[in-house]
């Protein structure tokens, strides 16, 4: 169905106006179908009067819905966007036909871009004018908002490719405005104009210690890089994580924060991990999940007969708080599980997961079991942020539906 707005005007001679496809300068494409009428008078009670219409037609069912997930490099996004496409069904895949080394990942439901793709210098650019990639001044904002609004208004762009293996920037690859479009990188919510147009939005938080063998474990095995060169480009990439990355998280409706466990004193692996699932109170079309009991102050140690936990077991807690002056309410989850079968008398206890049936959340673990963190809080949390996106984009689909299309008169 087109959505179609009705404005009055004073003068216009009967006629039908139709603009061919264009491209603008920011790289998307506009068609615009513009029908000029002209009508009678009409009395009414209080006198008549001429009102010609100008009705302007913008196709599609509805805006698409967008999603910001921020990050910083090798802290699981990419593994993130996986298990929320796999909750809308399908298999996010490259653009077909397109460039081989494309970031942006497709399905039928869902469009995921990288923000990369935004950067205003390859990598010999950055090197010459001695910035790191998560500098505001590496990176095209202004593009990034335009094409972003473009695709929330149903209009194709032709977005810009940065190619990760070669550190160049190629060609641009077309992108059709899908009905939800995630945006996923280092600046989703850095710019307010983009922030502005984010229907909800997702923070990883990873701390240092885990970071850091995060990427090692990625960039050696993935892109054959030597741990004195990774050591080197977090150590260089720190000052502007910290002074352009991390402060997004104060914008973000759900924060997922992985951390070292509390469980084993002085641990020093960092392969035992304690996750927080931090939700923003107020947030609309979300609501926050919650353990036991909505609002308290709740600890629980459910290894058992019911759950097997080898040492040094599990821990979950849940309560009230505040971040960065925000009301939110945060679940934790120390330790990792044993048997992600068992996972169903954790889900047993947890409230608003917007799941279609029960023990759905255990079902999609279960089904992603290779998935990195799928046995402690990072794949569960995702899981769940991942059912909250699906209940949040069926809300706005539903709300838009009940609303009559607009018209009004100048």
């Amino acid at each position: 169905m087109a959505a179609c707005t009705v404005y009055s005007t004073q003068s216009l001679n009967t006629n039908c106006f139709i603009s061919t496809p264009s491209k603008t300068h920011y790289g998307f494409h506009q068609k615009q179908v513009v029908f000029y009428t002209t009508s009678k008078r009409i009395s009414s009670k209080r006198g008549s009067n001429t009102s010609p219409y100008l009705i302007t037609c913008a196709a599609g069912d509805s805006q698409t819905v967008v999603i910001g997930l921020a990050a910083d490099s090798g802290c699981g996004k990419s593994t993130f966007m996986r298990r929320l496409t796999s909750v809308f069904g399908g298999t996010a895949e490259p653009p077909k036909g397109g460039n081989p080394d494309s970031n942006t990942l497709i399905s039928d439901t869902t469009t995921v871009i990288c923000l990369d793709d935004y950067h205003s210098l390859d990598r010999t650019g950055r090197k010459e004018k001695g910035v790191t990639a998560l500098d505001p001044r590496a990176n095209d904002f202004d593009l990034m908002y335009e094409q972003v609004k473009a695709i929330k208004q149903g209009i194709s762009v032709e977005k810009p490719i940065y190619n990760h293996v070669t550190g160049l920037l190629d060609p641009p690859e077309l992108i059709k405005p899908p009905k939800i479009l995630v945006i996923e990188g280092l600046h989703p919510m850095y710019d307010a104009r983009v922030r502005e147009l984010l229907d909800f939005s997702i923070y990883l938080d990873i701390s240092n210690e885990v970071k850091f063998a995060w990427k090692i474990q990625r960039d050696m095995a993935e892109r054959g890089h030597s741990l004195e060169s990774i050591k080197a480009s977090i150590e260089a990439r720190k000052p502007d994580f910290d002074a352009y990355i991390d402060p997004q998280k104060q914008y973000a409706d759900a924060v997922i924060e992985v951390l070292p466990t509390q469980l084993i004193p002085d641990d020093n692996e960092g392969k035992i991990l304690r996750v927080r699932l931090i939700q923003k109170e107020g947030v609309k079309n979300f609501s926050p999940v919650y353990l036991f009991d909505d609002g308290s102050t709740i600890s629980w140690i459910p290894c058992g007969r019911k759950l097997t936990c080898s040492y040094p077991g599990i821990k979950f807690s849940y309560g009230p708080d505040t971040y960065f002056g925000n009301e939110v309410s945060v679940v934790e989850m120390d330790g990792q599980f044993d048997r992600l079968d068992e996972l169903i008398y954790v889900e047993s206890h947890l409230s608003n997961l917007s799941s279609k049936f029960y023990g759905e959340v255990t079902q999609q673990m279960l089904k992603h079991a290779d998935f990195p963190g799928s046995n402690n809080g990072t794949g569960l949390f995702q899981t769940i942020i991942g059912l909250k996106i699906r209940d949040l984009y069926e809300q706005i689909v539903a709300s838009r539906a009940e609303s009559p299309v607009g018209a009004a008169k100048a």
